[in-house]
Protein backbone atom coordinates (compact mmCIF):
# COMPACT_ATOMS: atom_id res chain seq x y z
CA UNK A 1 0.00 0.00 0.00
CA UNK A 2 1.27 3.58 -0.95
CA UNK A 3 1.72 5.82 2.32
CA UNK A 4 2.89 8.89 3.21
CA UNK A 5 5.27 7.24 5.79
CA UNK A 6 6.77 5.27 3.47
CA UNK A 7 6.88 7.26 0.48
CA UNK A 8 8.62 10.03 2.85
CA UNK A 9 11.14 7.44 3.63
CA UNK A 10 12.10 6.78 -0.07
CA UNK A 11 12.38 10.50 -1.56
CA UNK A 12 14.02 14.04 -0.56
CA UNK A 13 11.62 16.87 -0.88
CA UNK A 14 13.60 17.55 -4.63
CA UNK A 15 12.84 13.65 -5.43
CA UNK A 16 9.18 14.05 -3.94
CA UNK A 17 8.79 16.84 -5.88
CA UNK A 18 9.49 15.62 -9.30
CA UNK A 19 7.59 12.75 -9.15
CA UNK A 20 5.08 14.67 -8.04
CA UNK A 21 5.06 16.70 -10.84
CA UNK A 22 5.06 13.89 -13.34
CA UNK A 23 2.10 12.49 -11.89
CA UNK A 24 0.60 15.19 -11.72
CA UNK A 25 1.37 16.70 -16.00
CA UNK A 26 0.45 12.95 -17.13
CA UNK A 27 -3.39 13.42 -14.52
CA UNK A 28 -3.87 16.92 -15.90
CA UNK A 29 -3.06 15.55 -20.01
CA UNK A 30 -4.52 12.13 -19.46
CA UNK A 31 -1.97 10.64 -21.23
CA UNK A 32 -1.03 8.15 -19.84
CA UNK A 33 -3.65 7.32 -17.81
CA UNK A 34 -3.01 7.12 -14.23
CA UNK A 35 -4.23 4.00 -12.92
CA UNK A 36 -5.24 3.22 -8.93
CA UNK A 37 -1.49 3.23 -7.83
CA UNK A 38 -0.98 6.28 -9.39
CA UNK A 39 -3.45 8.21 -8.26
CA UNK A 40 -2.89 7.14 -4.65
CA UNK A 41 0.89 7.86 -5.14
CA UNK A 42 0.01 11.48 -6.26
CA UNK A 43 -2.16 11.65 -3.14
CA UNK A 44 0.51 10.71 -0.73
CA UNK A 45 3.31 12.65 -2.27
CA UNK A 46 1.48 15.68 -1.57
CA UNK A 47 1.03 14.94 1.63
CA UNK A 48 5.12 14.37 1.92
CA UNK A 49 5.41 17.61 0.34
CA UNK A 50 3.02 18.94 2.54
CA UNK A 51 5.33 17.66 5.64
CA UNK A 52 8.73 18.12 4.11
CA UNK A 53 7.71 22.07 3.18
CA UNK A 54 6.44 22.13 6.95
CA UNK A 55 9.83 20.90 8.80
CA UNK A 56 11.59 22.86 6.23
CA UNK A 57 9.62 26.25 6.84
CA UNK A 58 10.29 25.99 11.29
CA UNK A 59 13.65 25.03 10.44
CA UNK A 60 13.93 28.58 8.30
CA UNK A 61 12.28 30.41 11.01
CA UNK A 62 14.69 29.07 13.28
CA UNK A 63 17.30 29.91 11.31
CA UNK A 64 15.72 33.57 10.74
CA UNK A 65 15.77 33.98 14.75
CA UNK A 66 19.29 33.25 14.79
CA UNK A 67 20.04 35.83 12.68
CA UNK A 68 18.33 38.32 14.87
CA UNK A 69 14.85 38.48 13.02
CA UNK A 70 11.94 39.72 14.43
CA UNK A 71 8.40 38.09 14.49
CA UNK A 72 6.94 40.68 12.56
CA UNK A 73 9.79 40.10 10.02
CA UNK A 74 8.91 36.45 10.06
CA UNK A 75 4.94 37.02 9.86
CA UNK A 76 5.68 39.08 6.81
CA UNK A 77 7.83 36.50 5.16
CA UNK A 78 5.33 33.84 5.73
CA UNK A 79 2.56 36.07 4.45
CA UNK A 80 0.66 35.81 8.30
CA UNK A 81 0.79 37.91 11.44
CA UNK A 82 3.28 37.65 13.89
CA UNK A 83 1.41 36.25 16.18
CA UNK A 84 0.43 33.58 13.69
CA UNK A 85 4.46 32.70 13.00
CA UNK A 86 5.23 32.35 16.42
CA UNK A 87 2.36 30.12 17.34
CA UNK A 88 2.81 27.71 14.59
CA UNK A 89 6.80 28.00 15.36
CA UNK A 90 5.88 27.22 19.06
CA UNK A 91 3.84 24.24 18.44
CA UNK A 92 6.12 22.88 15.91
CA UNK A 93 8.70 22.83 19.33
CA UNK A 94 6.21 21.23 21.78
CA UNK A 95 5.25 18.86 18.74
CA UNK A 96 8.61 17.51 18.02
CA UNK A 97 9.43 17.53 21.95
CA UNK A 98 6.44 14.92 22.21
CA UNK A 99 7.51 13.60 19.56
CA UNK A 100 11.00 12.86 21.24
CA UNK A 101 9.02 11.64 24.38
CA UNK A 102 7.06 8.99 22.73
CA UNK A 103 10.00 7.58 20.72
CA UNK A 104 13.07 8.09 22.07
CA UNK A 105 14.65 8.91 19.08
CA UNK A 106 13.25 11.80 16.47
CA UNK A 107 11.94 14.81 17.33
CA UNK A 108 13.84 17.34 19.53
CA UNK A 109 15.52 16.43 23.46
CA UNK A 110 14.05 18.60 25.95
CA UNK A 111 16.86 20.64 26.21
CA UNK A 112 17.12 21.07 22.35
CA UNK A 113 13.38 22.25 22.93
CA UNK A 114 13.97 24.89 25.38
CA UNK A 115 16.99 25.93 23.34
CA UNK A 116 14.66 27.10 20.55
CA UNK A 117 11.96 28.26 23.06
CA UNK A 118 14.30 30.67 24.52
CA UNK A 119 15.45 31.34 20.74
CA UNK A 120 11.70 32.31 20.24
CA UNK A 121 11.27 34.32 22.55
CA UNK A 122 7.80 35.53 22.65
CA UNK A 123 5.40 37.37 19.97
CA UNK A 124 6.61 40.60 20.70
CA UNK A 125 10.41 39.70 20.24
Amino acid sequence: MTTPDALERDHTLATAAARYDQLRTWEALGEPELGREEALELLALSEVLSRKAAYGRQLSVRTARAAGASWSQIGAALGTTKQAAWEAHAKWIDDQAEQHGATGVSGLTGPDAANLRDLAGDADS
